[in-house]
């Protein structure tokens, strides 16, 4: 408590100061990952892409953020033992944000997609380890981890492919695709806006005080998602044949149809991204905060001031706007060729897969999620579609990031409690 009291005032400021650093990372990777698929088909600019994410991202975080964030992520670790030193927890915690915001800049430097979640709990499981004890991880939750590595992108990746079959069915085998393009547009729109109203109602609006049954979501992002679709009816029929574009391209003009669809999917994953995932980044500097603002409470949860959400927000869209790019190229030009219609399916393939594990508890990653959209769209073409050599380094970054998130974290823990205790 000691300690609290002295250097509460430095932690506040490493707590800022390394929070602001971590989301800075999720802006340039996680976010990036998001927007990748719509830069990357073309639909949307890098400064469109920077433009959207600043003003979703903080809707996101905003409207459906929430007000109350849990500071030991997921029951990553058991907090019980700290009770009596709460300054470990300090340490632990800062030591956490600091050696994942690390660990990001050197995956978004080389380009990688790796997972800001995983990222954070690797962190807390290092300094959990050697600063509580082993038996203070909570195993059973780092095996499922582990198995969302398999599973998260493999259910995006077979939502992706059958999206890409759907609209090849519909769409490109008929005798007249622009106009078949222009007649199912408007709901795979609806589609979108449905979704990820979904993933709202269902994961992000309790500080509201809207408690609404399943049904009641349901209807009411049917209400939604038929107000998009009726935007995007208007955009789509906008749209006019290009008879130039169509002779170097068969289906130039169905994709110029999927253009104007793809900046609803862009928003949509944008807000989706700010209302889930913006926590990863804050969620310890949260604990930070209250632990030296009770003078040394240990809480299971802690409020979460707006002006923690406004900074995160902030750090988010500056990561995004200075190496953001590199991560983007990745996802979006790297794996497969992507075309509107290919970053759509992958784009809204990833929030439906969102949507079912919000409902089933399971822990799963955005980056995961998105890599396997996109490796699904490109397998509806056949397996060469797929550059392999891209697709294992990725797959290696994600094995990495637990360990190396631990192993910094620990050391950067035992650097804080060398210098304050």
């Amino acid at each position: 408590m000691e300690i609290i009291a002295t250097y509460g005032t430095v932690f506040l400021i490493l707590a800022i100061i390394f929070g602001f650093y971590m989301t800075w990372g999720i802006g340039a990777n996680d976010v990036a990952n998001a927007m990748g698929t719509s830069v990357g088909s073309g639909a949307i600019t890098v400064k469109q892409a920077i433009l959207i994410a600043a003003v979703f991202e903080f809707a996101g975080a905003f409207i459906a953020g929430g007000q109350v964030t849990s500071t030991i992520r997921k029951g990553i670790i058991d907090a019980g033992p700290l009770a009596d030193s709460p300054e470990l927890l300090v340490y632990g915690m800062l030591a956490s944000l600091l050696a994942a915001a690390i660990w990001l800049m050197v995956a978004t430097t080389r380009g990688w997609p790796v997972s800001t979640t995983h990222s954070i709990v690797g962190a807390i499981v290092g300094f959990a380890m050697v600063g509580i004890g082993i038996d203070a991880v909570q195993w059973g939750k780092i095996g499922q981890i582990a198995a969302s590595w398999i599973v998260s992108p493999l259910v995006g990746g077979v939502i992706a492919l059958f999206l890409m079959l759907s609209i090849r069915k519909l769409i490109l085998d008929t005798a007249d695709p622009f106009k078949s393009a222009k007649r199912w547009g408007p709901v795979y729109v609806f589609l979108v806006g449905w979704i990820i109203s979904l993933v709202t109602l269902f994961k992000g609006l309790k500080h509201l005080d809207l408690h609404l049954t399943a049904w009641q979501s349901v209807a009411a992002a049917t209400v939604i998602g038929l107000l998009v679709a009726l935007i995007g009816s208007w955009m789509i029929n906008r749209v006019k044949v290009d008879v130039k574009a169509e002779r170097s391209h068969h289906f130039a003009n169905v994709e110029r149809v999927f253009t104007p669809m793809m900046i609803f999917t862009a928003c949509a994953m944008a807000f989706a991204h700010g209302s889930n995932d913006v926590a990863n980044g804050i969620g310890p500097m949260a604990a930070v905060v209250s632990i030296v603002e009770t003078g040394g409470r240990v809480a299971q949860e802690a409020a979460l001031p707006l002006w923690i959400l406004g900074l995160g927000g902030a750090g988010i869209v500056l990561g995004l706007a200075t190496l953001g790019y590199r991560v983007m190229q990745t996802i979006g030009t790297r794996i497969t060729e992507l075309t509107p219609t290919r970053g759509y399916c992958a784009t809204l393939a990833a929030a439906s897969t969102v949507v079912l594990a919000s409902k089933t508890g399971l822990p799963v990653s955005t980056t995961q999620i998105a890599v396997g959209c996109v490796m699904g769209v490109g397998l509806a073409r056949g397996i060469g579609a797929l550059d392999l050599r891209v697709v294992g380094n990725i797959f290696l970054s994600w094995v990495v990031t637990l360990p190396a998130g631990a192993l910094l974290a620990a050391g950067i823990f035992f650097l804080f409690k060398g210098i304050f205790s």
